[in-house]
């Protein structure tokens, strides 16, 4: 009978401990890797053209400028896709070393991996911090440097964007739970 416990302890123990936080921590890791490829594909196929009245002169009419909102000509959105892209493939590569490490032969490579969830984490969490400060001076405009607000124009592109950062906060907050998985196992 004991010899059995110990095999299947040590089976379990390719993510830290036993088969249910395995399980959990495979289909955490799963479930991050969609929400952080979603979040990336979302803001990167984003964009909204509008033709907007532009005043030259007090004395001329307005002329109508078609102008593009893309994620690209944002550097701070620039910075949240390629992170995204980064945590995705992280995933999905540390998602195949955990099955291929499924009886926990290596913990040397459950602590590495409990490590890169951590790092995984922080790269979230700033790329999401400086999309959301672009788009709240996006949705309010910022008066003190006379940058007027442009969600009132582009709305579905700023909506695109305000799903993607959201998406890409549950991503990151299911690497927080998988790091609080390591520790614990």
């Amino acid at each position: 009978m004991e010899s059995y416990s110990t095999e299947a302890n040590k089976a379990g123990r390719g993510y830290g401990g036993s088969r249910r936080k395995a399980t959990c921590g495979l289909v955490l890791r799963l479930l991050a890797m969609a929400l952080t490829l979603a979040a990336a594909v979302i803001l990167g196929v984003d964009k909204q053209t509008k033709t907007v009245p532009v005043q030259v002169a007090a004395g001329l009419p307005p002329l109508n400028v078609p102008v593009t909102a893309k994620w690209r000509y944002l550097s701070a959105f620039v910075y949240f896709v390629v992170a995204n892209a980064i945590a995705c493939s992280y995933a999905a590569l540390s998602l195949l070393l955990l099955l291929a490490n499924k009886a926990g032969k290596s913990r040397a490579l459950a602590s590495a991996v409990a490590i890169m969830d951590i790092i995984m984490v922080a790269l979230l969490f700033s790329s999401g911090g400086a999309a959301t400060a672009v788009g709240v001076i996006g949705r309010q405009g910022n008066s003190h440097v006379q940058w007027g607000k442009v969600c009132n124009v582009f709305d579905k592109f700023c909506d695109r964007v305000a799903i993607s950062i959201g998406l890409s906060l549950l991503g990151s907050i299911n690497f927080v739970i998988m790091g609080g998985l390591a520790a614990l196992g």
